[in-house]
Parts: structure tokens; sequence; C-alpha cells
């Protein structure tokens, strides 16, 4: 009997990057069903882009693929997960500074619920040095981020900062 392997990819998003979509792309083909997971919740984070701009902009991004859909949470993501009968987390490692952290947020999930495992994904090296914080920092001074955003990411980056 298969097993039907449905993988989350949480993260907050703001915006999606070329880094988190070569993380979609690569984990579409791994597992039966990917929900990318768009946090709500975070004491740590202002958001620029609203829940809704965040889905849609991941959903313009994301529509040739039949397995991934988009959804947003404000729970616990280990509750999150099993709510959703999902038995994977992808987390995506840039550099050895995220392992760190990557890795205690991993065992308290496990900890949490150890039916759930944490995968760790790298980015295509070209993507590495990028992360959401940066390419907002970037274009907000006037710089281009166009090779590390889609261009429907580009747009509403420059509609928030004109």
């Amino acid at each position: 009997m298969a097993k039907n392997n449905i993988a989350i990819y949480p993260g907050s998003f703001d915006p999606i990057t070329n880094g988190h979509l070569d993380l979609i792309d690569r984990s579409s083909k791994l597992f039966d069903s990917l929900i990318v997971a768009i946090s709500n919740k975070s004491n740590t984070k202002d958001y620029l882009f609203s829940s809704d701009e965040r889905v849609r902009l991941i959903e313009q991004n994301i529509k040739h693929y039949d397995n991934v859909s988009v959804q947003t949470f404000d729970e616990l993501l280990i509750d999150y997960a099993k709510k959703n009968k999902a038995n994977i987390i992808i987390r995506g490692l840039r550099a050895l500074s995220d392992f760190e952290s990557e890795f205690q947020m991993s065992l308290m999930n496990r900890k949490l619920n150890n039916q759930i495992e944490t995968i760790f994904l790298m980015p295509h090296e070209k993507y590495t040095y990028t992360s959401s914080s940066i390419i907002k920092e970037v274009l907000s001074l006037g710089g281009s981020v166009s090779d590390y955003v889609p261009k429907s990411v580009v747009d509403a980056l420059k509609d928030k900062y004109e």
C-alpha cells in the first residue's frame, strides 16, 4: 500500500522569493501533496503584505502544479500539520546560520508530535543569500530585485514602496 505523503512548507512568505519557489518546485516532485502554509502570527515580524496578498502572490506563481495548494494558519505548526494530516514539514536552509534555529524548532516539533518528520532542503545556490527581508530592503533603497523574485512580486513591492 502506497503512503500518502502530505508535506507542509510553512513560512511568512512576505514576499515569496525565487528561493521559496525553488523549494516548492522540488518538494512538489518529492511528495504526493504540498501545502504552502502562510503563517499569520508573529511576535517578531511586521508584515508588509496582508495574508490575502501573500496568498494571491503565491497562487499566481504555483498555478502550474497539480499537487500544491496555499493556505494560511495562525496556530501551532504541529497542530496545523496534524489537522491537515501532514506527515512532513519542509524547512529551507540557506546557510549554516539557519541550521541552529531550524534544528531547535525541529526538535521541539518532534517532542510535540513524533509522527511528523521535518526535512531540510537547500535552495539552489544562486538563492542562498536572499531572503524576503533582504529583498524588501534592497527594493526600498532603490535596488533591483528582479533576479530574486517573480515579476508579480516586483510589481507588488513597487506598489507598496511608491
